[in-house]
């Protein structure tokens, strides 16, 4: 299913019918930046990149970053047991799977994982989603209708009823398209599990609990609890149907 590029401490990983050749210069931001092919950023504790990697294609690029008090220590390095068990390897393993399975997620376009005496570094490059703007970006400027919390709603349901577990669902990693069609990103530490209540209904609490979290954050935030109420009655509707 994955094409691996192994050399003495590094690894690179594409999708098996990729035919694309990436080296590791794909995965340093300042190779972009001479290339003037950096088109924005997204800034804060772990920046995305969004670069033009080939004429009109448009992906990004984020370096694995970690998080709470471990993370003031070891802001980017990783135990390295095996590339198979590498947060990267098994985010972009799932990637593959999840569009196999015709989910709206992001095309997997290539990893890379750098090994120095035991510990690693890692980054994953994926395809940008066309226009693409979160949820929480729409609700701090207009009240989601309808027919956009219903497709939220549905979506979820969706992956859930694939047995896909996303271990960080928040309104930051909902997005919708140009056209309006819901994705799901940022599949760190998911995975695909059987169907079961518990973390189904763990997903959906961390998804209403960010609602509450954003609006504490910003002065204008349009959400009420009917809003919730309308995509969470889409979400059991289609689930397991």
């Amino acid at each position: 299913m994955l094409k691996i590029e192994h050399t003495n401490n590094s690894y690179i990983l594409q999708p098996q019918d990729c035919a694309m050749k990436i080296t590791h210069n794909w995965f340093r931001v300042e190779y972009w930046r001479q290339k003037e092919a950096i088109i924005t950023s997204k800034q804060g504790r772990a920046p995305a990149w969004f670069i033009e990697y080939q004429e009109n294609q448009i992906g990004v690029l984020k370096h694995y970053w970690r998080g709470g008090l471990i993370g003031r220590v070891l802001s980017d390095q990783y135990l390295f047991v095996g590339l198979t068990h590498t947060r990267v390897y098994k985010e972009f393993k799932l990637l593959t799977e999840l569009k196999t399975l015709n989910l709206p997620v992001p095309a997997p376009i290539a990893a890379y994982v750098e090994t120095h005496f035991g510990i690693y570094r890692a980054d994953i490059l994926t395809e940008a989603i066309s226009g693409a703007k979160s949820l929480c970006e729409v609700l701090r400027q207009r009240v989601a209708d309808n027919v956009e919390l219903q497709a939220i709603g549905r979506t979820i349901a969706e992956f859930h009823n694939n047995g896909v577990y996303h271990d960080d669902l928040n309104i930051n990693n909902v997005l919708f398209d140009k056209q309006g069609v819901v994705h799901l990103i940022d599949f760190d530490k998911g995975d695909i599990r059987e169907q079961e209540t518990t973390w189904q209904q763990a997903n959906i609490d961390r998804l209403e609990r960010s609602f509450k979290k954003e609006a504490s954050k910003w002065p204008a935030f349009f959400f009420e609890k009917r809003h919730w109420q309308t995509l969470h009655n889409a979400y059991k509707a289609h689930l397991n149907s």
